[in-house]
């Protein structure tokens, strides 16, 4: 009779179209006691196709959904302006990135669904150090069992799963133990069937230690910032295009996907501190170096043929500090959008240019 009850929920687990409450509660038990996943033998690579209608929608774009008074974990938009919002990305990008599954997220993924848009999402996981620290480990345990919620109910707009950002290198405040790292990753490829990963700095999957991580993952997503790294706008593509070679060198055989890279529109300057933006940043930043960096970059992805998303879509206030800091934080201008969502000249321009040229 025993036999008989587990043989009916193994079956149920494998027929049911969603997780069950069984799956979770078994799923959330393995992660909260640090059990040792086992990796999936053989290690069959999921590939990470980035298309639509056969079409390529590898010139793809973060996605940051916070406007002014809105924050993670703070308030969120709502769905109309969520919908304001994709209605102008999808004139531009079909492919988006997100950073966390958590309400904010659904709701994007509910707007993509209702309104049936032309978008597909890579869903993030914002994965933070836990050592210690049972409030952390309880978030990154709730934001996985979301992302595997998510991804069964929109299977056919979540492309690929992203566990973690920016969790390896060096210089990351939130850097986590790297076998944590692996069982989250190892968790979500057991319930999944699409394309796990993991987003990280350059210089991280430049190190030996990356490659065990690589090998975990169906593919790379790297960043690579060209303005962060003291290069002008003469220097930035070459180095863009030097850099990426290498990574991909490094992880042969290994799909690379360049997660993030984009151009500024402010700075401070007077952060002169040891990896603070006013010492690192040596080239020219404002609107008409971003327009002149969105062309060059245009010709690398195309002549390259990578899959890049450009970092950002929309300035972001909440970040660098929120209130807190100045105007001119960098981290509030990556966007080709202002955040009331009217486009920058640098934007107009490259679009401009772009229908010029074709």
């Amino acid at each position: 009779m025993k036999k008989s009850i587990i043989l009916a929920v193994i079956i149920f687990i494998l027929i049911s179209p969603l997780l069950s409450k069984i799956q979770v509660s078994i799923i959330r038990e393995r992660l909260e006691n640090e059990e040792v996943i086992e990796k999936l033998v053989p290690f069959a690579e999921r590939d990470f196709k980035p298309y639509l209608d056969d079409q390529w929608i590898g010139k793809a774009v973060s996605y940051g959904c916070y406007r002014k008074g809105q924050s993670p974990g703070g308030e969120g938009p709502s769905k109309e302006e969520i919908y304001k919002d994709l209605s102008i990305i999808s004139q531009y990008w079909n492919l988006i990135r997100v950073y966390n599954a958590d309400d904010d997220t659904e709701r994007i993924l509910q707007v993509i669904k209702e309104k049936e848009l032309h978008i597909r999402v890579i869903l993030g996981i914002w994965l933070v150090n836990e050592d210690n620290d049972p409030a952390a480990k309880e978030a990154n345990i709730t934001n996985t069992l979301r992302c595997l919620e998510l991804a069964d109910k929109y299977p056919h707009i979540i492309a690929t799963v992203n566990a973690g950002n920016e969790t390896q290198v060096f210089w990351s405040g939130h850097k986590m133990d790297s076998k944590d790292l692996i069982r989250y990753i190892r968790i979500l490829r057991l319930n999944t069937k699409i394309p796990v990963t993991t987003a990280d700095d350059y210089n991280f999957w430049n190190k030996e230690e990356s490659k065990a991580i690589a090998d975990e993952i169906d593919f790379i997503i790297t960043h690579i910032y060209s303005l962060w790294n003291g290069k002008t706008l003469d220097e930035s593509i070459p180095w863009l295009d030097k850099t990426y070679n290498e990574i991909s060198a490094f992880h042969k055989g290994k799909q690379v996907v360049l997660g993030e890279i984009g151009w500024a529109t402010k700075y401070n300057p007077d952060k002169k501190g040891p990896g603070e933006q006013g010492a690192l940043i040596k080239g020219e930043v404002g609107l008409q170096a971003q327009e002149k960096f969105l062309i060059q970059l245009d010709k690398w992805i195309i002549k390259n043929h990578v899959t890049t998303f450009l970092f950002e879509a929309f300035d972001e206030s909440w970040k660098g500090g929120g209130e807190a800091s100045g105007a001119n934080e960098i981290e509030k201008n990556w966007g080709v959008f202002y955040e009331d969502r009217t486009p920058k000249v640098s934007f107009i321009n490259y679009i401009k240019h772009n229908a010029k040229n074709q």
